[in-house]
């Protein structure tokens, strides 16, 4: 057996060295954001001469330019309208799947779940010449329910999984006290379930809403008219055949992670409280 002291430096030491990797791990994550910020406001020219130094003015042009030149608003407005739609269905369709499979004991359950897991297993980017002749046959190509069915069928597996756990470690005491009172089974999952398992939600909606939002991929496949291009997508028109304006794409990518950045941080404490609940739970 150790002596105590001997314990107590090996604790201190333990809990300084992860906290030392912590430390190194939010640097890498928020260097490249700091970055991406200072450059924003520089001309092309500064950044490639003082590429991490403070910019000598802040050049608010940039941000005009993307905003009025580059179609930014419509751009960003075809990426709301996108990634609302998706997580709006993704939720829905994924807490009544979840509810299902969570509260009610039946035939094929678990085959059914299981079905769905499979889901995560699967990269959706491998069936993407499938996916372009079915678009292509229901018509769907150069709209915008070609990305949304996409994004809602992909991001489906995953929210089953989180909110079916949830479901699953809810007390069954609630809902049948809930009948008792003379509650509807909408009613049950509407105003008693679903408070509940509100981080789960937290964590289904960061967890989709951020790859949405940054896919560069379907967009590229199944929209071609300029007026239905997403942000990433969107973006590209920074990019020339010999030369690239980086002010301005650093502008347009500080604008573009506004909202997600926004979002997460009002999200932040349902998210923290989710992954403490699942583990906790276990």
């Amino acid at each position: 057996m150790l002596p105590v002291g001997r314990t107590r430096f090996l604790r201190m030491g333990g809990a300084a060295l992860a906290q030392t990797v912590l430390l190194v791990n939010t640097l890498l994550v928020l260097l490249p954001m700091v970055f991406m910020v200072l450059s924003s406001f520089k001309t092309t020219r500064e950044i490639f001469q003082r590429p991490f130094s403070l910019p000598p003015t802040l050049v608010w042009q940039n941000y005009s330019a993307v905003w009025q030149a580059a179609h930014f608003s419509l751009y960003f407005r075809n990426s709301v309208i996108v990634t609302a739609a998706s997580m709006v269905l993704i939720l829905a369709t994924s807490t009544l799947a979840a509810y299902a499979l969570g509260r009610y004991q039946f035939r094929g359950n678990d085959l059914i779940y299981l079905y769905f897991l499979t889901g995560i297993m699967v990269p959706i980017r491998l069936a993407i010449i499938p996916l372009f002749i079915l678009m292509r046959d229901l018509r769907l190509l150069d709209t915008y329910w070609s990305l949304i069915l996409v994004y809602t069928a992909s991001g489906l597996p995953s929210a089953i999984f989180i909110l079916t756990g949830f479901f699953r470690t809810l007390p069954r005491d609630l809902d049948n006290a809930a009948r008792i009172d003379g509650a509807g089974e909408l009613s049950v999952l509407m105003r008693v379930m679903l408070p509940l398992v509100r981080p789960a939600l937290a964590i289904v909606t960061v967890y989709n809403i951020i790859p949405i939002w940054n896919d560069f991929f379907f967009p590229l496949v199944f929209i071609h008219q300029d007026r239905l291009k997403t942000l990433p997508l969107g973006l590209t028109v920074f990019f020339g055949e010999f030369a690239t304006n980086w002010a301005l794409l650093f502008a347009g990518l500080t604008l573009a992670a506004a909202p997600v950045i926004g979002l997460y941080i009002l999200m932040s404490q349902q998210f923290i409280k989710g992954l403490t609940a699942g583990a906790v739970k276990g």
